[in-house]
């Protein structure tokens, strides 16, 4: 079923193509939902900025790899020594470049777990990355449902100015052939300018929701389509709402990488508290031209070599290596107790929207009927104000009824169709993929593999 107002919409059609007019330029075919969604998906910035953020999470693994490769230096060095005075002595003139590699062979497994903590951080940052999402598409569905709420109520507004305008003039013909009062033409015109300054605020809320529509979409709101509640995707029950949530919300699985990672960690740190073991080798070529050379040391080019492992037993660092891993611990402390945050909140988010979606579709329910009930109202006022058992009064206030009927059933039209959004997002469910959105899905997992190996190169997967 499509959003839409209610029946008595049939009313406006024709001041709201009027009011669509004076507030945007419509383009020919009218956007849609799932439409807007695509475009903020490819187009949000702060969404393209936390992909950003997770391809330079990726390259931690790259650089926690290299603890595992050997380093490779080339050297050289240059002098020239004089040894004497008054412009007497000797001379010697020596030089070197070479060629030096040195591999770690066992650091205490601080390597491996560094990986490891990288590995656990990238995971994390894939389903931050899949949270952000979800709040970009459910911002940007919020966003659409608000300009068409918006307009919609400045469309009621101008109707009801040109209602209270049509009262103004009945009050001024009664008045001049004696069946009216000075008070009742000064009650409309009380009333009309009430509800001037009402479409005034009305159309600068449409130009705040069509600029909100723009920083989250992408480009400014054409025609927008009506929009329904995705029932069909929300789950049967608010404790099928909570099982979901719990097990597949991305924040909730984030918090689970981030407590593996912390753990890798403290491995990591109380891995500086065992022995270091490495290797080495190097080879050079000597240069040597002294003015007194000798048996021992020919003037010439010589070649030199040698290799050799080191080994290390930590005693004592002066307490940083003791402290690193008792900060590690309290991270990792600190990160499970995030976990249990991040689960909280996830429940409050699930109930809250479930709330306001029940509550919303009853507020649509008795919404109607209201209006139904406030138009036969006005209906009945204005007929027996004509037959003079009415006053004016009267039938500007059935009218206030009527308008602010319509203004909290299309309030209540809007909050029915984002709650069943929120409720996606709150579960973990409102993904482009779930939605069926027209777009090719950003795969974090393909720039992670193009740069996990890599064992040199300057320029990113993309040719920068």
């Amino acid at each position: 079923m499509r959003w839409v107002v209610s029946p008595v919409r049939k009313g406006l059609a024709g001041f709201l193509a009027v009011s669509a007019a004076l507030l945007v330029i419509s383009p020919a075919s009218a956007e849609t939902i799932l439409g807007a969604l695509s475009k903020a998906y490819g187009n949000n910035s702060s969404l393209n900025s936390a992909r950003a953020g997770v391809r330079v999470t990726d390259e931690d693994v790259a650089i926690a790899k290299s603890g595992f490769r050997p380093v490779i230096r080339g050297s050289s060095n240059w002098s020239r020594t004089i040894q004497g005075a008054g412009g007497v002595g000797v001379g010697l003139t020596s030089g070197s470049f070479g060629v030096e590699i040195s591999q770690s062979i066992f650091d205490g497994f601080q390597t491996l777990n560094n990986v490891r903590a990288a590995e656990a951080r990238v995971r994390a940052s894939n389903e931050s990355l899949r949270n952000t999402e979800q709040n970009t598409l459910f911002d940007a569905a919020a966003a659409y449902m608000d300009v068409i709420r918006d307009r919609e109520i400045a469309a009621l507004r101008e109707r009801n100015l040109e209602f209270l305008a049509e009262q103004v003039r009945a009050a001024n013909s009664r008045l001049e052939v004696g069946e009216g009062t000075r008070t009742d033409v000064a009650q409309a015109e009380a009333s009309r300018q009430s509800a001037i300054a009402q479409l005034a605020g009305a159309r600068a809320q449409v130009l705040a929701s069509s600029a909100q529509y723009r920083q989250i979409v992408g480009e400014n709101p054409g025609r927008l389509d009506g929009a329904s509640p995705l029932s069909r995707l929300v789950p049967r029950s608010l404790d099928e709402s909570f099982a979901v949530a719990l097990r597949e919300h991305p924040a909730i699985i984030a918090s689970e990488h981030l407590i593996d990672a912390s753990g890798f960690t403290v491995k990591s740190s109380e891995g500086a508290l065992l022995p270091q073991l490495s290797a080495g080798a190097s080879v050079s070529k000597n240069f040597r031209d002294s003015t007194l050379p000798s048996a021992t040391n020919p003037n010439g080019w010589s070649d030199s070599a040698s290799i050799g492992a080191t080994l290390s037993v930590p005693i004592y660092q002066g307490g940083r290596a003791s402290a690193t891993v008792r900060k590690s611990k309290e991270s990792l402390g600190q990160a499970r107790i995030d976990a249990d945050v991040n689960r909280d909140r996830v429940r409050q988010a699930v109930a809250a929207a479930w709330a306001q979606y029940v509550a919303s579709q009853e507020t649509v329910a008795a919404g109607r009927e209201v209006v139904a009930a406030a138009r036969l109202a006005l209906n009945g006022v204005t007929e027996e104000r004509n037959v003079g058992q009415r006053t004016t009064l009267d039938v500007l206030n059935a009218q206030a009824d009527v308008t602010n009927a319509q203004i909290n059933l299309i309030g209540a039209q809007r909050d029915v169709v984002v709650a069943s959004y929120a409720i996606l997002s709150a579960i973990g469910r409102l993904s482009a993929t779930q939605l069926g959105l027209n777009v090719a899905v950003y795969k974090p997992e393909e720039h992670y593999n193009a740069v996990k190996d890599k064992w040199f190169g300057l320029r990113t997967p993309d040719g920068r």
